[in-house]
């Protein structure tokens, strides 16, 4: 088993614990940092939607509050037909983490493999 395998795992795992009361459309993300460690989330929905937190930045939250700061690959589940990609918000706050890694989304029958370079090419970066 191949370690984008291990998080396809985790995020799956994750995403059994997905609160989707509106969609039903449960996610489950995990975030491998550069340290090796796996930070997983799952997508968190609320009556006013804005509210909603997406399962890529549930678990970008958790890296972040363990004192990590660089993400080397990202896996992205969902129990549905298709693969699904991160969003545009999750997009960037993936960029905001690595300037490049690889990314797989899978269902239980699919998969499709990218890099956040690819998903989004010409990201807002913040210039000091």
């Amino acid at each position: 088993m191949s370690e984008l395998d291990d998080l396809v795992a985790a995020a799956r795992k994750a995403s059994q614990s997905a609160y989707a009361p509106y969609s039903n459309y449960r996610v489950g993300a995990a975030i491998r940092s550069a340290s090796g460690h796996v930070y997983t989330g799952c997508n968190v929905e609320s009556a006013s939607y804005g509210a909603t937190v997406c399962a890529e930045r549930s678990a970008i939250a958790q890296m972040v509050a363990a004192g990590e700061r660089e993400i080397a690959s990202v896996a992205v589940f969902v129990d549905a037909p298709e693969p699904a990609t991160p969003c545009g918000i999750c997009r960037q706050t993936l960029v905001e983490f690595c300037d490049d890694a690889p990314v797989v989304c899978a269902t239980p029958t699919a998969r499709i493999e990218t890099r956040v370079a690819e998903l989004l090419p010409l990201p807002f970066k913040f210039r000091r």
